[in-house]
C-alpha cells in the first residue's frame, strides 16, 4: 500500500455512479471548488450505514463551505443501491471500485471473513479532503471500520482552513 501524502495531488478516479454514469473522484461538481471523498466498506457494514447517514445530515453544511460531497465503495451497484435505500440516501455514491483503484487511492483493503460478509475484497475507510488545485488538503486512512474521523469536526475545519488561508499540515520532509 502507497499511502497518499498530504499535499499531493488527489489521483482523478473514475468510478461507476449510483443512478447511472460515472463520477470522478477529485474532481469537485455542482459549482463547487474543494470535494470530500469519503470511501466506505460496503454494504455488510453498520458502522458504515451510520457513518452515511451522517454524512447525509452534513451534505448541506459542506455544500455551503463549496465542498462536493461523494461517498464510494467497492461494492457494485446492487449493493450500494441497496445501501442508499436502507439509509434513504440521496448523496452521490460511486460504486465498483476496484483492487487497483483501492490501492491507488493508498486504501487498506480486507479479505471478507465469510461469504455472509461479503463476496469480495473491500476498502476499509477513508477519508480524502480535495482543495480547489487538486491537492490533498485533509487525509485519513484506516485499517478498521471504528477509527473514523469526525464528520462534523471535518466540516468546522474546512471552514477554519478556508476562512484563515491555513496550510496544508504534515508536509515536513527532513
Amino acid at each position: 500500500m502507497a499511502a497518499l501524502d498530504a499535499g499531493s495531488t488527489f489521483p482523478k478516479t473514475e468510478v461507476e455512479l449510483l443512478g447511472g454514469g460515472t463520477i470522478t473522484l477529485g474532481a469537485p461538481r455542482g459549482g463547487h471548488d474543494w470535494q470530500l471523498v469519503v470511501v466506505y466498506r460496503g454494504l455488510h457494514c453498520p458502522l458504515c450505514k451510520n457513518y452515511l447517514a451522517k454524512l447525509q445530515e452534513l451534505e448541506a453544511a459542506y455544500n455551503e463551505l463549496g465542498v462536493d460531497v461523494v461517498a464510494v465503495s467497492g461494492d457494485p451497484a446492487e449493493k450500494a443501491q441497496a445501501f442508499a435505500d436502507e439509509k434513504a440516501l440521496t448523496l452521490a455514491m460511486g460504486c465498483g471500485l476496484s483492487v487497483d483503484q483501492m490501492r491507488g487511492l493508498g486504501l487498506y483493503i480486507s479479505n471478507p471473513r465469510s461469504p455472509a460478509e461479503t463476496d469480495r475484497p473491500f476498502p476499509e475507510p477513508g477519508l480524502f479532503v480535495i482543495n480547489s488545485e487538486g491537492a490533498i488538503q485533509i487525509v485519513d486512512v484506516s485499517n478498521a471500520p471504528f477509527a473514523r474521523p469526525d464528520l462534523q469536526g471535518i466540516a468546522n475545519g474546512i471552514k477554519f482552513i478556508r476562512g484563515n488561508d491555513y496550510p496544508i499540515r504534515g508536509t515536513h520532509e527532513g
